[in-house]
């Protein structure tokens, strides 16, 4: 088992925290902490050091070489802005934290927000100003609450909530002129105040994955009832109880994924901890803030709900070495409250060196020191924040009430906490015997109602005879003697869904051509066996019924069916929270058609050596093959938001989304002719695996690759993915996504007849006597 010795940088709660988890793992060895606290010093392997500043970078690296270190932690944002993470990598020494391109999220926060704005991630209304000036202008201008923030680095002190516009301007006054925070208020941030109950995620991150912690709510204000001045954090609790799992999914899928997918696209790829503080908002979360590091009193807070198994070392070599996503992080199902005692004075000026008592604490118990120093032998304050006591329990009551009983095993002068450490959480848990509804439980009948109501028309003008194509009854009927079918009649039943590429439309919210897909894949199955698809139904299931995206979704379910000739006679909307999460939804399809006995395909007693393969043109990815397709775009850092390199002047994702071509009609009226013996629709499994379905064991399918063109999103995805021609012909359609097999005597009638229905047909081969697989793909060199 490999064996770390890893270097802390850091003196604070945080970093006490962090050493005093990072010791449980047996992987780790030693644990320096430069310079540490009083309470680093007597954890199990840990060593304070002393004999090198915190600032002082190359001597950092040299003490980092010389002690033989694996794994560098710095636990404040001030080196990680300074850009630590270089020089270690300079030396060849993982480093867990982010770049000082990345560390910009959190060095300036005017960076951030015009990030957030260029990939419309939510966040507060907003301006950035450098001249005084004509900051002071905008503020006496305005009507509306704002909050001021300096941009760069004031140790969780720079923001400031004016009370009124006096205020504000007395407040702007300080920061940029007075130089309240020094040069982080050089620039600063004006944006709207928001509402809401505030939450804090910490998310491990390699660059590229992502695994959150669960949310935890801090206490910024110095005094009870979120008075007074900012601090650092004067308390917190985890898992806080404002935010449903289906919420947490929203966040991850709208802010939080997509935060780490840009900043990898833009160049500076987040590996570390991303500490988003968000505000829970009536219109839906808001980032208020990003830190590019664990957050203090979050990490005292969050790390002992790890479960003994969750190695924390492991996790942060994953990040450094981009593996996150095979590491398991497991949390315990408890609560876990911190509360924090600070010196007398602070935030602003405080005494240093008062001495410190502390007793002994119960199990469940921890104290993590932070402004805390060993001076001649006695444990000392030497910061603001100087000492918390942290507590787990089944039970967020039980947690805060052993917090608040750690609290009085600390003793020193003037002593200052809070009273207050999640007490809206308790009152809120109060309120939580409330009369239970559907609704309230994530389901809503209203609008599945309304849903119903807004897709009939829709539904509706699919009609044809023997269907009457009126949803809302218990099932869908289908009149076969009224439809036009005789007695001697088969039904042919296909089922299918869309799979992956579903992410794709949820991620560019865009949802009207995939019921076309849907459509598509069952119409053209059943279309290779002689059926004239007749009806059609569909299962739509979501977390949270969105009636605009599920009314979309139709219109592309109608527009296919349409496109098919077939009616949508009937269909299933599921809300299903704690299955599905977030925006996501799943759609399936089943399509019914009819076909005469003598009519049904394929003849394979009609089949001979020698009959001729026609493929017909696909319209490019179609609807397979896309857990690939997005780890392709992935891999190459293309974003689904810009041009696509294969079609100049299309985004990326409306172009993958494409849909899928109906060959039913043309196809059908070849039929009625009798000029096809068999058809092939070329889906999962490509060529190789669809084309034998239609054939006897006795004969094969000779295909030359080189009679069509690829089309170029293919074309792209092959060369780009590395693939090679045999798992690219398995994988994806390759750019025939119909094959029909004809008698050599008929192919000049039939590529006529589907090239005057608008249909591009390519002669790609004949059958031959099978001697072992049934389907030869010659001249494979052609697509490499």
């Amino acid at each position: 088992m490999v064996s770390y010795r890893i270097l802390v940088i850091g003196n604070g709660g945080r970093e006490h925290a962090l050493a005093w988890r990072l010791s449980q793992s047996r992987r780790v060895e030693s644990i320096y902490v430069a310079p540490g606290n009083g309470g680093t010093v007597g954890l199990s392997k840990v060593t304070n050091v002393n004999e090198v500043r915190a600032d002082d970078y190359p001597a950092l690296v040299k003490f980092a070489k010389k002690e033989r270190i694996d794994l560098v932690v710095p636990g404040p944002e001030a080196p990680l802005v300074d850009g630590i993470e270089g020089y270690f990598r300079d030396a060849g020494i993982p480093c867990f934290g982010p770049s000082k391109e990345a560390a910009r999220m959190e060095g300036s926060k005017a960076f951030s927000k015009d990030f957030m704005e260029r990939h419309s991630i939510p966040t507060a209304k907003y301006r950035n100003f450098t001249d005084y000036n004509a900051a002071r202008d905008y503020l006496e201008n305005i009507t509306h609450d704002i909050v001021i923030k300096a941009s760069g680095l004031a140790a969780g002190k720079g923001v400031i909530i004016p009370k009124d516009k006096p205020d504000g301007l007395k407040a702007l006054e300080s920061i940029m002129v007075g130089k309240e925070f020094g040069a982080a208020g050089n620039q600063v941030v004006i944006e709207e105040f928001l509402e809401g109950d505030e939450l804090s995620i910490l998310s491990f991150s390699d660059g590229k994955h992502i695994e959150s912690l669960p949310p935890a709510q801090d206490h910024k204000r110095i005094y009870d009832e979120d008075k007074g001045p900012n601090t650092g954090g004067m308390g917190c609790y985890a898992p806080t109880r404002i935010v449903s799992q289906d919420t947490l999914s929203t966040i991850h899928d709208t802010i939080l994924q997509p935060t780490i997918n840009h900043m990898r696209e833009e160049g500076f790829p987040f590996v570390g901890i991303l500490f988003t503080g968000l505000m829970m908002t009536k219109t839906g979360p808001k980032v208020l803030e990003y830190n590019i590091r664990s957050g203090d009193p979050e990490t005292q807070t969050l790390f002992p709900l790890l479960s003994p198994e969750t190695d924390l070392a492991m996790i942060m070599v994953a990040c450094t070495q981009g593996w996150l996503d095979v590491v398991k992080i497991m949390i315990d199902p408890r609560f876990c409250a911190t509360v924090v005692v600070a010196a007398d004075g602070y935030p602003g000026s405080y005494q240093k060196g008062t001495e410190i008592t502390l007793d002994g604490v119960s199990d469940g118990t921890i104290l993590f020191h932070a402004g805390t120093s060993i001076i001649d032998g006695k444990l000392k304050t030497s910061g603001g924040r100087v000492i918390a006591a942290t507590a787990t329990a089944d039970n967020l009551e039980a947690a805060v009430k052993s917090a608040y009983d750690g609290i009085s095993s600390i003793r020193f002068n003037k002593m200052h906490y809070r009273m207050d450490i999640a007490q809206r959480a308790l009152k809120m848990s109060a309120n939580d015997e409330k009369v239970l509804t559907y609704a309230s439980a994530g389901v809503s009948i209203d609008a599945g109602n309304s849903f119903v109501e807004q897709i009939k028309p829709l539904v509706r003008s699919t009609r044809r005879p023997g269907a009457d194509a009126e949803i809302g009854g218990f099932g869908g009927i289908v009149d076969l003697e009224a439809a036009g079918f005789s007695k001697a009649t088969l039904m042919v039943i296909a089922t299918d869904g869309v799979g992956t590429k579903l992410m794709v439309a949820q991620a560019m919210n865009k949802h009207d051509t995939v019921g076309i897909d849907l459509v598509a894949m069952n119409v053209n199955d059943l279309v290779v066996q002689g059926a004239e698809p007749h009806s059609f139904v569909d299962y739509y299931a979501s977390s949270k019924l969105n009636v605009e995206t599920a009314v979309q979704v139709v219109k592309g379910l109608a527009d296919g069916c349409k496109q098919a000739g077939c009616v949508i006679v009937g269909g299933e909307n599921a809300e299903m929270p704690g299955i599905l999460s977030g925006s996501h939804y799943d759609i399936s399809g089943t399509a019914i058609g009819a076909v005469s006995r003598d009519r049904l395909l394929p003849k394979t007693e009609s089949m001979v050596e020698g009959d001729t393969l026609l493929g017909l043109a696909s319209n490019g990815l179609h609807s397979n093959g896309f857990t690939l397709v997005r780890k392709i775009i992935e891999r190459n850092r293309l974003s689904l938001y810009t041009g696509a390199p294969w079609e100049p002047g299309t985004r990326t994702g409306d172009s993958i989304l494409t849909p899928t071509r109906i060959y039913v009609k043309p196809l059908l009226r070849l039929h009625e002719k009798e000029l096809i013996k068999g058809m092939a629709h070329i889906t999962g499994g490509g060529l190789v695996e669809n084309i034998p379905r239609m054939l006897p064991k006795a004969l094969a399918a000779e295909v030359d690759v080189s009679t069509w063109p690829v089309p170029p999103v293919l074309k792209w995805m092959k060369t780009a993915g590395n693939i090679s021609s045999a798992e690219f012909s398995r994988t994806f359609n390759t750019g025939i996504g119909m094959v029909l097999l004809v008698a050599q005597e008929n192919v000049t009638q039939v590529i006529t007849k589907l090239e005057q229905d608008g249909e591009t047909v390519f002669q790609i081969g004949k059958l031959v006597k099978r001697t072992s697989e049934g389907c030869i793909l010659n001249n494979l060199a052609v697509w490499d």
